[in-house]
């Protein structure tokens, strides 16, 4: 085997992307706006849609990849580079899906509206930041690996692309 299944493939750009976008949600808007600004509401649902359709999707990529195995790894430290970012996003939706329901956001940014707690203080709200900001740096690091490897022309990008 010398390269992802093309589903996984398609799957790694689709999630990547959304996973970019949600932190940039979190990161640059939702984590700077105070509970109390009332466009807090309505920037909370696609954060929220897009945590939710993360988690889905990484569900059914975890069952592809356990199914369809992976090419031999480029370094010692790819798989835990890997499993490491997948073990990342779960946290980041099983956090952000518990905070959700903790502070009854569906019903409030979905449903018949309502006010934001002053704070979303909990312990799945620490561990939703703490690893919203380390997610982001591997993430990074990842983007800038796969750069790497795209401008030395090594093969290794051709293992995630859509082409056969």
């Amino acid at each position: 085997m010398t390269r992802y299944a093309r589903s996984l493939a398609a799957l790694h750009w689709i999630v990547g992307l959304l996973v970019l976008m949600s932190l940039s949600a979190g990161l640059l808007v939702l984590g700077r706006m105070p509970n109390s600004d009332i466009n807090k509401v309505a920037a909370l649902g696609p954060h929220l849609v897009l945590g939710g359709l993360i988690g889905l999707l990484m569900i059914l990529r975890l069952v592809i990849r356990l199914r369809t195995g992976a090419p031999p790894a480029v370094n010692p430290l790819a798989p835990l580079v890997h499993w490491g970012l997948y073990a990342m996003v779960f946290v980041m939706v099983g956090s952000g899906l518990t905070m959700s329901l903790m502070f009854g956001l569906p019903a409030i940014v979905f449903g018949d509206g309502g006010i934001l707690p002053e704070t979303f203080a909990s312990p799945a709200r620490a561990v939703h930041g703490i690893v919203g900001r380390a997610l982001a740096a591997v993430v990074a690091l990842h983007v800038l690996a796969g750069l790497y490897h795209w401008v030395k022309r090594d093969g290794v990008m051709a293992r995630v692309g859509l082409r056969r």
